[in-house]
């Protein structure tokens, strides 16, 4: 196991205790999670779009989408937990696909044409060198914009395998590779979603 790998262990000792299921994403609640989820959608347009989900779990965030009608038109989830990926493969859904990779170590996992790429909980384990490389080869991966949540506070970052970032140091990285960046962190204390747009679109 590499250096850059170890964000991984988490989830993978959480998957040897629990499998496929909801506790191996390190999740508080169902609830939290749907918060980011809402957070993410305020931020950028699904429906109709190649989606990628870096760090995608069980394709939960594909569940969220569905449900809310805003279907993409395909979507892509890269995750390197193999129970985790297998999951997200057994619930079938039309015009998905399952990739286990580590996208930290394979950066090129994540170029598949996607409009909107999305992080959701999977920069939380990771030490700053592999944060602000994936979002930056995130971002170069996205057709029209990249979407991601981050811990910003002690507030919901007291596990030991967590780490947190200011969110004035995530936006003034944020700016360096987009002249259209926007946040929302009123969902969740202690929680940030950033989006990082390219082109002409106007941030939401």
């Amino acid at each position: 196991m590499t250096d850059r790998a170890e964000y991984l262990e988490p989830y993978r000792r959480a998957a040897e205790r629990h499998g496929g299921g909801f506790k191996s994403l390190l999740w508080a609640s169902e609830e939290t999670q749907a918060a980011r989820f809402e957070a993410i959608c305020g931020l950028a347009e699904m429906r109709g779009k190649r989606v990628l989900d870096v760090g995608c779990g069980r394709a939960d965030f594909l569940d969220y989408l569905i449900a809310r009608r805003s279907r993409p038109a395909s979507y892509v989830g890269i995750e390197g937990v193999a129970e985790l990926a297998a999951a997200a493969r057994e619930k079938g859904h039309t015009n998905a696909t399952i990739i286990e990779a580590d996208f930290v170590d394979e950066p090129h996992r994540m170029f598949v044409g996607a409009d909107v790429v999305v992080i959701s909980g999977a920069l939380n384990t990771m030490g700053a060198d592999a944060f602000y490389a994936t979002v930056r080869r995130a971002y170069e991966a996205a057709g029209e914009a990249l979407v991601f949540n981050f811990l910003c506070s002690t507030r919901l970052a007291g596990a030991a395998y967590l780490s947190w970032r200011p969110v004035e140091e995530v936006m003034g990285f944020a700016g360096t590779l987009s002249d259209r960046v926007g946040k929302v962190e009123d969902y969740l204390v202690g929680d940030c979603t950033v989006v990082m747009r390219k082109g002409t679109q106007p941030v939401r």
